[in-house]
């Protein structure tokens, strides 16, 4: 289990996430003022180490001669609807997988997570949902859909105004404060994390599992 809690520390950590620029939109560049995009629908994206699941046959075993299925999550998708006072954001995505006995017709079940989270550490709801991957007769290849979603308050999503106004206010050459990042102030910083949500999908993986994408 303290590889698990040190694996899901790397994940927080480095998170790839997907976000899209609009009108409106707060951005925060490197340096002084402004490195990241700002919106209130959550950014989406695949935790490390979860993009993909081994099956082995038998379960206990490691081995490439075992592998029995593979499967890959690509494709990942959003939308979001910030119209009203609730952010409606959905993700969806396919499941690629590869099997080794191409014998027979074949279902293979295969569960994954959905996680929504604030400031990068806090799990706000967390769900689990499968993909049945339907392998044909003679057939190596199949491919199966998944979709998650969150539901998130804008209120909480949105910077306070005068939060906003310190990260965006215009500083000139000379000023006392014109070297400082607004972000490195612990408030700012604070605040910035408690409007930041992040929808996160991933193959819920055991232990074993996990362990093996973490250390291969």
């Amino acid at each position: 289990m303290n590889l698990r809690r040190a694996v899901i520390a790397a994940i927080l950590a480095s998170l790839a996430l997907a976000g899209c620029k609009r009108e409106g939109d707060l951005v925060i560049n490197q340096g002084v003022g402004i490195t990241a995009l700002r919106s209130v629908c959550p950014a989406v994206g695949i935790p490390d180490y979860t993009g993909d699941v081994t099956i082995f046959s038998p379960a206990t075993s490691t081995t490439a001669d075992d592998i029995d299925v593979t499967a890959v999550m690509t494709n990942v998708r959003s939308q979001c609807d910030d119209s009203g006072d609730q952010v409606y954001s959905t993700a969806s995505f396919e499941v690629q997988g590869v099997r080794r006995d191409t014998a027979g017709e074949r279902a293979v079940e295969i569960p994954y997570f959905s996680t929504v989270m604030r400031g990068g550490s806090s799990v706000v709801a967390k769900r689990i949902g499968t993909v049945t991957l339907y392998f044909p007769d003679g057939q190596a290849r199949a491919s199966g859909l998944g979709q998650a979603g969150a539901v998130i308050d804008k209120a909480e999503a949105t910077l306070p105004d005068d939060i906003r106004a310190r990260i965006t206010r215009r500083r000139r050459a000379g000023d006392e404060d014109a070297a400082i990042d607004p972000l490195s102030e612990p408030d700012v910083r604070a605040a910035v994390a408690r409007a930041t949500f992040e929808l996160l999908v991933g193959f819920q993986l055991t232990d074993d599992q996990l362990r093996y994408n973490a250390t291969r």
